[in-house]
């Protein structure tokens, strides 16, 4: 989710945002960066005096640091935001303010040893407003975003503190400094300019009011969108029309009903994605089409929770910000310390990928409208039939389906026998529930995490299913961070939106959800195993197109025969998935890739196109921009609409990947060569994963990336595997 950025200061928050296959997740509202001084207090609610006790004022003397959840009120967070933007700028301007000549010691040190206050509410704040919010709190964070960006600005336009750090860039192949402490020097200095630390005065204060209203836009279409999304739902108020849900889904959506008291009804809530996983078995027609269209005009009906002007807002802004740091676009600005390196590039990778994916969904397509003729359906194949169809498609060509599988994937099954056992198998990791660490909401629980050698090396939070106060997706994301500067070590969350089960139901889950699982616990290894000396560089701090990379490959162990065997187990019988069946989702592995890859394509292409404006460009239309710009890629099939479209796509308006929801695609390509450097060496080994902790779980940020993947590799990624993994080309017949 990851919904990831690095910061240039040690107050950085890990937030990796998440996708799989066809069940692709977003993640939670990416922190804004930091504010300048204390500010007026928020009415939002009761605001406890910082002078009194707050939970936050110390280090929690909980293991790992924890957060006491249990202490920590509402009225808290924003009392200790604010002194910790406070406490952090007098700490910044004493290191700019030091009369001694700069030095690594005096300059860099200092920066990432600041800001421990204002580090540690911000993640217990942006962990529990993405999982658990509520009025309150989205007051607090409505508040405060413009402040944390006021905040930021006045560090990166320090100009004294800008000076120290160039005078230390210019002279840092002299120092002898070790490579990660060169890394940093590098990686910072490139932050601030990047942020404006080398414009006019002039320039800085324009660039300083866009950030403002940029953060304050993202916080107002998060808000909406959540609301959007809650009041979308589709509500049924016949049972009749739910025919062809099982009876666990059903008595889901009564009891989603009598949440909202709606009693006598059913309730089918929106994720975040376009098409809705109910899609698949509704029987009737015009529910199906209820249910789609409640998510595509969910954030489009005219009304307090519609977001087409705030993105038409933000885009502008990002091509002015863009201009005034002299890039033609907010695209070519952010691409520029990615992987691909140019909006160009990025693209060109797509438009490798783009016939295939459009040709196989074409054909895939015309599968299902067989299918529709045969049964005298009379209609030809829309958006809102394509799960449903593609099912049948699925049963027929490889008689399988949901209903077959699910007994066999139980929530806790596959997280015990499955995520954890691979991790171990891979890893030498072992885990351990602990009941005693303070939570942020009933649901969530707790694993400590051991090392091969016995030792603790982690805290594991996992919040796995759907609520309304929950931003839609999955991610994964730090409450502490690693750092042997710091001498913390790593407390790491998953958070999903799977369907909560009625009581008395077991969990269970889809294959797609069973990636997910493991996708977002790939994240959190690269958390885990950070062993970097800074805390700016660990774990998954890394560029976008790189920091999706552990998790997409981490999916790949969820169908290794071993790891699969371990927990693919009927939920009443305890008796492994029959043969027969493995063979069938083996053959079924690459089905309907052509609808996934060209939904995926589609949001990707359409952040580009926004991310690609320059800043004369005029205010959008959201809804011509966007058929435009998908006519445009001809990449406009009508049955496979965008995974997100503009108005909800919380990825790179609310998030942090803007102009960067290619990374999805592009570390697809790195996962599937990653994975089958595992497989040209034996596979599911220690010694294997053993190797690629070591070269690449726990490196973080602290090499060029690119140089990284290769030193592990033995050579620069190819996009074969991608092709043939993802059934976008046909593997060649062996002689």
């Amino acid at each position: 989710m990851l919904r990831l950025r690095t910061l240039v200061i040690a107050t950085s928050i890990a937030l990796a945002a998440c996708s799989q296959q066809s069940n692709e997740q977003a993640a939670p509202p990416a922190p804004a960066p930091a504010g300048t001084a204390p500010a007026k207090a928020s009415t939002a609610a009761p605001v406890a005096d910082v002078s009194a006790v707050n939970p936050f004022l110390s280090a929690s003397t909980l293991p790992f640091q924890a957060p006491p959840f249990d202490k920590i009120k509402d009225g808290d967070y924003q009392p200790a935001l604010e002194e910790g933007m406070k406490q952090h700028l007098a700490e910044i301007n004493k290191i700019a303010d030091n009369p001694d000549a700069p030095t690594f010691e005096n300059t860099f040190i200092p920066m990432e040893k600041s800001g421990e206050l204002l580090s540690r509410v911000r993640r217990a704040f942006f962990a529990v407003t993405g999982a658990n919010t509520n009025d309150v709190l989205q007051k607090v964070q409505q508040d405060e975003a413009p402040k944390f960006a006021e905040h930021q600005d006045a560090i990166v336009m320090n100009d004294k503190l800008f000076k120290r750090i160039q005078t230390i860039y210019d002279q840092r192949d002299s120092l002898k400094l070790d490579p990660e402490s060169k890394r940093l020097v590098e990686v910072t200095y490139k932050n601030f300019v990047r942020g404006g630390a080398k414009l006019s005065d002039a320039d800085k204060a324009k660039l300083k009011d866009l950030n403002k209203e940029e953060s304050g836009l993202r916080t107002q279409f998060t808000k909406k969108l959540l609301a959007g999304t809650k009041a979308g739902a589709l509500v049924v108020d016949d049972k009749a029309k739910l025919d062809g849900l099982s009876d666990g889904d059903i008595a889901a959506a009564s009891q989603a009903a009598a949440s909202r008291k709606m009693d006598g009804k059913w309730v089918i809530p929106l994720q975040n994605t376009t098409q809705q996983p109910a899609l698949q078995n509704l029987n009737d027609r015009a529910t199906r089409e209820q249910l789609f269209k409640a998510s595509w005009d969910r954030a489009e009906k005219s009304d307090d929770n519609d977001t087409r002007e705030l993105i038409s807002r933000i885009a502008q802004i990002r091509a002015e910000q863009a201009k005034l740091l002299g890039f033609s676009s907010y695209a070519a600005w952010k691409l520029e310390d990615q992987m691909a390196k140019t909006p160009e590039a990025a693209i060109g990778f797509m438009d490798k990928l783009a016939p295939a994916a459009t040709a196989r969904a074409e054909q895939e397509a015309k599968d299902i409208q067989a299918v529709i003729d045969q049964q005298k359906g009379g209609f030809k194949v829309e958006a809102w039939d394509w799960d449903h169809y593609s099912e049948q498609v699925r049963k027929a060509k490889y008689d399988l389906d949901e209903s077959q599988i699910k007994p066999y994937f139980e929530l806790d099954n596959v997280l015990q026998n499955g995520v954890f056992y691979a991790a171990n198998q891979l890893y030498g990791l072992t885990f351990k529930e602990r009941k005693d660490i303070p939570v942020w909401q009933p649901d969530v629980r707790v694993f400590e995490v051991f090392d091969k050698d016995g030792s603790s090396l982690a805290l594991f939070y996992c919040d796995y299913f759907k609520r309304d106060n929950k931003q839609g997706g999955a991610w994964m994301s730090n409450l502490v961070a690693q750092s042997k500067l710091m001498g913390t070590k790593p407390v790491v969350f998953n958070v999903a939106n799977f369907t909560k089960p009625a009581p008395g139901q077991p969990a269970l889950l889809s294959f797609g959800d069973v990636i997910t699982m493991f996708h977002e616990f790939g994240h959190g290894l690269h958390g885990m195993f950070a062993n970097s000396e800074y805390p700016s560089l660990s774990g998954s701090a890394t560029a976008r197109d790189f920091v999706e990379f552990p998790s997409q490959f981490n999916e790949h162990w969820a169908t290794d025969p071993k790891i699969f065997a371990n927990y693919a187990k009927n939920y009443k019988t305890g008796e492994p998935m029959p043969a027969e069946l493995v063979e069938k989702l083996k053959k079924a592995k690459t089905f309907n890739k052509g609808y996934d890859m060209t939904e995926l394509l589609g949001a990707a292409l359409l952040d580009m196109s926004w991310h690609s404006l320059s800043a004369d460009a005029p205010k959008q239309d959201p809804d011509k921009f966007e058929m435009d710009a998908l006519t445009k890629a001809k990449i406009n099939l009508s049955y496979v609409p965008p995974r997100y479209r503009s108005s909800y796509f919380q990825h790179i308006w609310g998030n942090g990947y803007a102009a960067g929801y290619y990374a999805y695609l592009w570390t697809e390509m790195l996962a599937d060569d990653a994975f089958q450097g595992f497989v040209d060496k034996g596979g599911l080994t220690r010694e294997n994963g053993d190797r690629f902790r070591a070269m690449i779980l726990s490196q973080g940020n602290t090499q060029d990336l690119a140089t990284m993947y290769k030193n592990w590799r033995g050579k620069d990624p190819s996009i074969e595997p991608m092709l043939l993994n993802r059934g976008l080309k046909e593997a060649p017949q062996k002689k």
